[in-house]
C-alpha cells in the first residue's frame, strides 16, 4: 500500500507525515471548499467550512472507489493563519471526525484571498489506491 517516510533521529511529526511512498491508482482531488453539494455555504465558521471541504474530498474519492485511507497529500490554502492556531485542537477532532487517525504528508499555506469571497479554506488532495 504506503509507507511512511521518517528521516532516523528527526522528531516524529504531530498531525502529517514528512514523507509517504507509495504505489497504485493516483487520484487527484481538485481544491475543495466549505460549501455543501449545492454550492452554498451553510455556515461561515472557519472549523465548520475545514470540516466540509474534507468531507467533500471523501465524497469525491468514494467515486473512485476510495476512502481517506488512501489519502497521501493534503494541501490546504486558508486566509487567516492565526484563526487555524488559535482553533488546532477543533480543527484536529473535526479532522478526526472526517478523516480519522490518517495523516498524510500536508501543506499549509496562507493566501491573501481565495475565488469563492465566503471561502475560508480549500484544501487539495491525492490519494492512491494500492496495486
Amino acid at each position: 500500500m504506503w509507507r511512511v517516510l521518517q528521516p532516523e533521529g528527526w522528531l516524529e511529526p504531530r498531525g502529517y507525515a514528512n514523507g509517504i511512498e507509495a504505489r497504485g491508482r493516483q487520484i487527484y482531488v481538485a481544491g475543495m471548499i466549505g460549501w455543501n453539494r449545492q454550492a452554498q455555504f451553510e455556515s461561515d465558521d472557519f472549523v465548520a467550512q475545514c470540516k466540509q471541504a474534507l468531507q467533500n474530498i471523501v465524497d469525491t474519492l468514494a467515486c473512485a472507489h476510495a476512502g481517506p485511507e488512501h489519502i497521501v497529500r493534503l494541501t490546504w490554502y486558508i486566509k487567516n493563519k492565526k484563526e487555524y492556531l488559535a482553533r488546532a485542537r477543533e480543527l484536529g477532532l473535526a479532522y478526526q471526525q472526517v478523516i480519522g487517525r490518517h495523516y498524510p504528508v500536508m501543506a499549509l499555506v496562507q493566501v491573501a484571498d481565495l475565488l469563492e469571497d465566503r471561502a475560508l479554506v480549500e484544501i487539495e488532495a491525492t490519494a492512491v489506491i494500492p496495486d
